[in-house]
Formats: structure tokens, sequence, C-alpha cells
């Protein structure tokens, strides 16, 4: 006969839920639905389950720390100022409290393992989640771990329950009204990784804003907001479309590729060709010529995911934010 007590898994499965909302329920956390609450109950109860209390303990002490995970393994990655300023934000929250930040970069098969060691270990308080792509399998190790987790932007296969994103659909709306109302018809774009929220969010800004002026959305290359990658999207474009007279560019890293390609080809900035980027890192002001481009409010972006974190973990329920974005004109449009 097996005398083998019921596992938290099969509680899980019992009650319809993930194995997280089973570890919430358990440990009376407050963001759980009074119907997932209900039927995890009830599956205690029909399997005679008896929560681990020294495991409970255990979870429930503070370990002093957060966990900032970043989908990438790119050794490139804080060339991209972007990053950088995140961090910088989300350090300057922290720094008002006794919380540690960890950083884990974990698009890789190893990188997920070391994520999920944190996450079964307890090594850490809470999550912030940043760059996801398209059915990221750190949104769902985050979410089943029972953690508070807060996503830097959004996914394109989920709405998180707790996140902070920048408008990239409006700014860059906005970037192309801007074009458009110069005078330029043949517009093309250098989107970003299009199976990244922000990519398609600002993808399907610049198809908005030309489709409703009665232009052309054919002028498309895609990069993946490096600057290297702007680059060779530019090559692409001006091969393809000699007759484009402006073009959006989906971050200012890229941009700043695309920049120095115009200038190889002997094109003039913005007489010849005029430019948008997107971001507004600091290299934006000191490109030639100067970048206009749709400011994001990078550091708030940091700050922001942190205080969210902070109030989970007291026990409050936030709210997420779409953090406004403003078009800043200077010499390249």
């Amino acid at each position: 006969m097996n005398t083998r007590p019921p596992t938290l898994e099969e509680v899980a499965q019992r009650a319809g839920v993930s194995t997280g909302t089973v570890s919430r329920v358990i440990n009376n956390a407050r963001h759980v639905s009074e119907k997932s609450k209900r039927a995890v109950q009830n599956a205690i109860t029909d399997l005679g389950y008896v929560p681990n209390t020294a495991a409970r303990s255990l979870a429930s002490q503070r370990r002093g720390a957060v966990v900032l995970v970043i989908s990438s393994d790119d050794p490139a990655l804080f060339a991209n100022l972007f990053f950088a300023e995140v961090i910088t934000g989300v350090n300057a929250v922290l720094e008002e409290t006794d919380l540690h930040l960890m950083l884990l970069l974990a698009a890789s098969q190893r990188g997920r393992d070391r994520f999920g060691q944190v996450l079964q270990s307890r090594g850490a308080d809470g999550v912030m989640l940043l760059a996801l792509k398209e059915n990221d399998p750190l949104s769902k190790m985050a979410e089943d771990s029972g953690l508070p987790a807060v996503h830097g932007g959004r996914s394109l296969d989920r709405a998180p329950q707790w996140y902070v994103d920048a408008d990239n659909r409006g700014g860059a709306r906005t970037a192309v009204e801007h074009l458009i109302s110069t005078g330029r018809k043949n517009i093309a774009t250098i989107t970003g990784e299009l199976d990244t929220h922000a990519g398609m969010s600002r993808y399907m800004g610049f198809r908005e804003a030309v489709v409703l002026a009665g232009l052309s959305d054919k002028r498309v290359a895609h990069g993946d907001f490096s600057e290297s990658s702007g680059a060779a999207a530019m090559k692409l474009l001006l091969d393809d479309h000699p007759d484009l007279d402006a073009v959006f560019v989906a971050s200012d890293a890229m941009a700043t590729g695309a920049l120095a390609v115009l200038r190889e080809r002997g094109k003039h900035v913005p007489v010849d060709v005029a430019v948008v980027g997107f971001n507004d890192i600091v290299t934006a002001q000191h490109t030639q010529p100067a970048l206009t481009t749709v400011r994001q409010p990078i550091e708030a972006l940091g700050r922001e995911m942190t205080r969210m974190l902070i109030r989970l973990l007291n026990g409050e329920q936030p709210t997420s934010l779409i953090l406004p974005t403003e078009l800043i004109i200077r010499d390249s449009a």
C-alpha cells in the first residue's frame, strides 16, 4: 500500500493552478484571487496535504536581496546604455533600503538553471525581469516560484500582473508623425527584435503613422537593438530603397550605426535623409548630427520597477504603470 504523503505538485494539479499559486496560498500571500485560494484549499483538504512547517518558516524569512534577471547573454550587453541606466534606477531605490541586488543574465540554459537555483533556494525575496522575448521561460519560472515578480516591459504572449513599461507604440507614432510633418514621403524604419513587446510596439507605431498618412509601410529592415545591426539594416535599406528620405530607428544604439552608414554613403543628415531614434540615451546628444529621438524614461523604469517590487514585498497591491514618452527634436530630423 502506498502511504506516500501528497506533494505540492499534486495539490497544484488537483486545484488546476501553478505550484507557485499553491505556495502563495500556503504562505498567506495577499496577491492570490479568491477563486484560486478556494481551489487550493479544497485540494489540500481532499488530498490531506500537510505543509512542511520547517520549509514554510524558511520561506518566510527575508533574504535581504532581490534579483534582476535579464533575458540576454550578449557579452556586449552593457555597451548598450539602456541597461546601464535601468540598473542605475534600480540601485537608486535599493540604496534607501536594506535590500541587495543580484544580477543574472539568463537567456541560455545555463543562465536559466542558475535562475532556477536562486528561486528554489529562496536566495532572493523578489524578482525583476527585463528584456523578455516571446514565450520566454523566465516569466513562467518566476510565476511558479511564488515570489513577487515585476516585469520591466511586457511580453507578447502574456500580460504580467505587475509591470512597468513605456508608451512604445505612441512614442514611435509621434516620431513618424514628426517626420511626415516636415514633408518626408519615403519613410523607412529599422525595427528592433519583433519577438519583444517593445520591438513590435515601435514597429506598429511606425505602421500606424505612415498608413494613416497614405504612405507606404514597405521600407522595413530589421535589427536587434545593437549599433552593428542598425548599420547593417541601414545598408540594406539604402540598397533596396535608394529613394528613402527619412528613417525611424527603434533604438538610439541602432540609430548611431545608421548615421555612420549614411555618412559613408555620402548622405547628408537631415538634408538627404532625416533620422529619428528611440530611448534618448546619453550618446544621442553627441552623435553627428545630434540625434532627434523619443525620450523613454529609462532610469525611471528601473526606479519604478524596484518601488513596485518593494510594495509587493510589504504586502501591498500596486498598479502596473505605463510611463509617457516624449519627442526630443535635435539636428538629425
